[in-house]
């Protein structure tokens, strides 16, 4: 019961959603460009949420706060989505996701740095052995392509830190239903630069399409960045939450399996192993090894 009511299930949650991500983009990406599926997706959970919100007579934020929304909306969705899409542009897939993959190291980092929180060697240990994960599952069978696009990429996973630390800090004041609906809210409203292309692409596509984008939009997008929010206004620290990003990529392959059938490669199982071992250790390695010593507080 204690683990049921943690920040573990609304992780889980997310990045089961975020999984189903790969799967279904790819499959849109046959009719929409990536940057009006972009804007189409955020726009249904930006009607789905505020429809709750009405519903259920959400306050709205403090002015003061508003900033931290527009942060919150500029680096999570349209920043991230901007930078990802130029960046997959001219690199290999397995080489996007592992730049992608530094996101929750780059969290840990900055939350080591801004708001100190203390990170255990044996969680640092679990970081370098999910990335080193990450890397085995997408580079075994694959090239790592260096170009401009590194930059794009590493700038994505930029944004994705810093909007997971604004949400931290929201979920301190706002329900985690309040934190996604307005973030998402900000983030599909700076989108709308590319709506009148998205409603011409939304016209000519087959009915099918319009399923994939109710769950890419309601379940990917809504319910996944709610869950998230949730998840970090349990947590004790911003990188108990972040650090279950690396679990992305295998969770993708495995999905891709069922609903593709997409035979998993011997790089998948390998690296899929050392990932979901590195976030037993940084989330359970407590009970190995006790609580912090006093050179660790």
């Amino acid at each position: 019961m204690k683990y049921l009511d943690s920040f573990h299930p609304y992780a889980w949650v997310s990045i089961f959603f975020w999984s189903l991500t790969a799967v279904l983009t790819r499959l849109a990406l046959q009719y929409y460009s990536a940057f009006s599926l972009g804007f189409l997706r955020y726009l249904i959970a930006s009607a789905v949420l505020l429809a709750v919100a009405l519903l259920s007579r959400m306050e709205l934020p403090r002015v003061k706060d508003l900033p931290w929304f527009l942060a919150s909306g500029g680096t999570g969705f349209f920043l991230y989505m901007i930078a990802y899409n130029q960046g997959q542009a001219t690199v290999t897939a397995a080489t996007g996701s592992v730049v992608v993959a530094m996101a929750p190291v780059l969290t840990a980092l900055l939350t080591w740095l801004i708001f100190h929180e203390k990170i255990r060697p044996f969680q640092w240990a679990a970081i370098v052995m999910e990335f080193a994960g990450v890397a085995i599952l997408t580079l075994m069978n694959s090239v790592f392509s260096v170009n401009k696009g590194l930059f794009w990429l590493f700038f994505a996973a930029l944004s994705l830190s810093a909007y997971n630390l604004v949400q931290r800090k929201l979920t301190k004041n706002y329900s985690a239903l309040q934190t996604a609906t307005y973030s998402i809210f900000f983030g599909a409203l700076m989108l709308s630069v590319f709506a009148r292309e998205s409603f011409q692409e939304l016209r000519s596509a087959p009915p099918v399409q319009l399923f994939y984008l109710m769950i890419l939009g309601i379940g990917c997008s809504a319910a996944a960045y709610v869950s998230w929010a949730k998840a970090f206004s349990k947590a004790k620290q911003t990188s108990q939450v972040s650090n279950y990003m690396f679990v992305t990529p295998l969770l993708t392959s495995v999905l891709g399996f069922l609903l593709a059938g997409e035979v998993p490669d011997r790089g998948t199982i390998i690296g899929g192993g050392i990932i979901m071992t590195g976030v037993l250790i940084f989330n359970f390695g407590g009970m190995l090894f006790g609580p912090p010593r006093k050179w660790e507080k």
